[in-house]
């Protein structure tokens, strides 16, 4: 027992200290609180005519005299100094305890770490990422753990599954990708994150929805707009950073093919029949929303993907106003291609063929200038039985010939996105992938205003 209390002592004794080390943005709120009240209590002496001075010194010097004739100085002294700064930390510990369990009583987390987390999080690099899909939310859950101020653009072309449904009875934006980021920047509890992407399999009209998409779907027919509802559905999850549509518009995807036909709807161009040549939408030149154009003017690092190329990624570079700001931007440009390609939409396509295509894109619309000039790629995957399943069903890996991009320009980035542990699915890893794009980062920041002028 005497054991486990002189543990529990140590233990808070070290918390205490913690709160000394830098970067909290406490100890000079409690040095102001302290002068404060020396301050206070010189003004209510002074107003006193100073004799609550008098009095104090004199009971000092009295106790002080009575302890020394008991004690040697030797002893008096450290053992008085022992005490106060006793009393100091344990009166510390226990008030910031009190709090912690007023905030958040079933947490396990300590003040002082939470708050250590979130100041560091809180000076983390500005990142915008545009996409969509699983791509980006995958993106997100990984990059969250190295800041907290990170822009999701997300594409709002969806008319395929639970988020098509509502767009066609509704008349809303399509809210599955917009979910899917919210869920994964939460930092709520783990049950309210389930319950936003609990999805019903049963029920008459409630079958294949998912309770994210109608509690959006609900709030933008409540507050008016899918922007407003975001911003309410982020701070019910506690969202770390900001999810932005990339247009308030309601556009719907076209595609000319090689063969000369031209397909409409997102859910179509994910399976056309022959090479996509063009992407388009309806209505033309969709704008954007200031907050994502605000988010790219303060960027320290812009991403493009992961995610399908021609539903998740392009989609987005169909808002001139993105483009434009992403052009003045001064940050560092990223773009993170798949693993794997897509039957329909990239057969073929090594990472030379991803980047040509965007080239290809942007000059459609008259943009000659690269947007992105650096690519992450993975690094080779050795054939192995999931390997050979995926091109049983039409995919194949998608390899990077790293010399040939550089030639081109392009700054190469190969690293093992998959991650290290054995999967059912070829997918990026959230830890490795943020750890291969935070070394990027830390290779190619700058100081340079993030916008040209």
């Amino acid at each position: 027992m005497q054991a486990a209390r002189q543990r529990d002592l140590v233990l808070r004794s070290r918390r205490a200290v913690r709160w000394l080390q830098p970067g909290l943005v406490v100890k000079r709120w409690l040095l102001t609180s302290g002068i404060g009240l020396m301050l206070a209590l010189l003004g209510a002496a002074v107003w006193a005519d100073l004799q609550p001075i008098y009095w104090m010194l004199w009971a000092i010097q009295e106790s002080l005299s009575w302890i020394t004739r008991v004690l040697p100085r030797g002893i008096t002294g450290p053992l008085v100094l022992l005490v106060g700064v006793g009393l100091l930390l344990w009166g510390q510990s226990r008030s910031f305890g009190s709090i912690q369990q007023a905030l958040a009583p079933e947490k396990d987390t300590v003040l002082v770490d939470a708050l250590r987390a979130k100041s560091r999080l809180n000076r983390g690099p500005n990142i915008v990422a545009i996409g969509g899909g699983t791509g980006l939310s995958t993106l997100l859950s990984g990059l969250k753990r190295y800041s907290s101020n990170i822009t999701a653009v997300v594409t709002v072309a969806d008319d395929g599954g639970s988020s098509g449904v509502l767009r066609k009875e509704l008349g809303v934006q399509p809210p599955g990708d917009i979910r899917n980021c919210l869920a994964a920047l939460s930092t709520e509890e783990p049950l309210l994150t389930k319950l936003f992407q609990y999805r019903f399999s049963a029920g008459g009209g409630l079958e294949g929805h998912s309770f994210g998409n109608l509690f959006l779907s609900a709030l933008t027919a409540i507050t008016g707009s899918l922007e407003t509802a975001i911003t309410a559905s982020s701070r019910v999850l506690a969202v770390q950073g900001q999810v932005v549509p990339a247009t308030n518009v309601d556009v719907r995807l076209w595609a000319e093919l090689e063969d000369g036909r031209r397909i409409e709807g997102e859910s179509a161009i994910g399976q056309a029949p022959s090479p996509i040549v063009r992407l388009g939408c309806l209505p033309e030149r969709p704008p954007a929303l200031p907050r994502a154009l605000e988010a790219i003017a303060q960027a320290d690092l812009i991403l493009l993907g992961p995610g399908s190329l021609y539903t998740s990624l392009l989609p987005n570079l169909l808002v001139p106003e993105l483009v434009s700001a992403i052009q003045r931007s001064r940050a560092p440009r990223l773009y993170i291609c798949n693993l794997m390609t897509q039957p329909g939409e990239t057969d073929g396509l090594d990472v030379s063929g991803h980047l040509r295509a965007i080239e290809a894109q942007l000059a459609s619309l008259g943009i000659s200038h690269r947007l992105f000039d650096a690519v992450l790629a993975q690094e080779p995957i050795r054939e192995s039985p999931l390997i050979k399943h995926y091109r049983s069903r039409g995919a194949e890996t998608v390899t990077c010939n790293r010399r040939e991009l550089e030639i081109e320009g392009y700054d190469v980035m190969e690293a093992p996105l998959q991650g290290s542990r054995p999967t059912a699915t070829l997918r990026h890893d959230p830890r490795s992938l943020a750890l291969a794009i935070m070394r990027f980062y830390r290779k190619h920041k700058t100081d340079k205003p993030s916008v040209a002028i």
